[in-house]
């Protein structure tokens, strides 16, 4: 799952059918990667969100 995640944070579009079909072999359905693809999506897009808006950084 860990390595499913970071593909689609790094390359998302180097996905492959053999990397949903490793997560089937773990044991999760299509829910389970759903929720996966959607968690890793939403917090992949929130932290650019925050980079572009420079939350955290100090004030100059």
């Amino acid at each position: 799952m860990l390595d499913f995640a970071v593909k689609l944070t790094v390359s998302a579009y180097k996905h492959t059918p053999e990397d949903i079909a490793r997560l089937r072999e773990v044991g999760f359905d299509d829910v389970g990667i759903l929720q996966i693809t959607l968690i890793a999506a939403w917090f992949n897009y929130i932290n650019r969100v925050a980079d572009a808006l420079g939350v955290g950084k100090p004030v100059e």
